[in-house]
């Protein structure tokens, strides 16, 4: 699938890149080749009192790589636009208390508040495309600054509960033990309840190290949950919050 993708990037980036090179002389334009590696979570803003610790995070194949032109605008300013393919990834093991659940155990799917160890994974690949304006603070420092689309193509939120009990619809509903071994433990999935657009903002920089190669740190915040907005099950809006620490090479 992934194949797909990438000539999808390239085909989409020589249509892009030839005709506005028919338009804007050659020399008035910057073509970049990224790839980056992406670190950072879909979390609420602030960690509600549900979530008691953080157990583990664990590096994820994070990873991006695109196109971008930069048409100079006026004096220092620019517009950049480009097409990225990119994982926004998550691997994380947190403990809770009353944190709303809905679970599979066995054949059995019930909801309600859980206490005790959860295991998430949580997989976006999307294909992004960046409308930002740029500066050029000086001849080897730019920096850039606007919104983002994304289209999710592959998307994936589940995990395990484990090590504690989940009270069925309230507080003092049915008590439900899950343990820590496969059988014992219960699941839960809610890929399909993901958005398949996401809208967000970001801000970076692009630091030219010589007249081709180039390093860029960039930070991605979505401002559109991650779920569809009639999902009720987790109640906190999840945001994803990533940074981006890449390479470029400029043709």
């Amino acid at each position: 699938m992934m194949k797909k993708y990438f000539s999808i990037l390239i085909a989409w980036c020589m249509t892009f890149t030839g005709s506005v090179f028919a338009g804007t002389p050659e020399r008035a334009l910057s073509l970049k080749a990224r790839v980056g590696y992406s670190i950072g979570g879909t979390a609420p803003i602030g960690i509600p009192a549900t979530i008691r610790s953080i157990e583990a995070f664990r590096l994820t194949p994070s990873l991006m790589v695109g196109v971008d032109v930069n048409v100079p605008l006026h004096d220092h300013w620019g517009l950049l636009t480009g097409l990225h393919i990119e994982n926004k990834a998550m691997d994380t093991e947190v403990t809770t208390k009353g944190y709303r659940m809905e679970v599979v155990k066995g054949d059995s799917k019930i909801e309600g508040l859980f206490t005790g160890h959860v295991q998430q994974d949580v997989t976006q690949w999307m294909l992004t495309l960046p409308v930002m304006a740029t500066y050029e603070l000086c001849q080897k420092v730019t920096l850039k600054a606007g919104p983002y689309l994304s289209l999710l193509v592959d998307k994936d939120f589940s995990g395990i509960a484990s090590d504690g009990y989940l009270r069925q619809g309230t507080p003092t509903g049915p008590r439900v033990n899950m343990g820590n071994k496969k059988g014992e433990w219960a699941t839960y999935d809610f890929s399909d309840d993901m958005r398949r657009l996401q809208m967000g903002v970001a801000v970076g920089a692009d630091w030219q190290l010589h007249p081709h190669l180039g390093l860029s740190a960039d930070l991605n915040w979505g401002l559109t949950g991650i779920f569809k907005s009639d999902f009720k099950t987790v109640e906190q809006t999840l945001y994803p919050i990533y940074g981006i620490l890449g390479v470029f090479w400029r043709f």
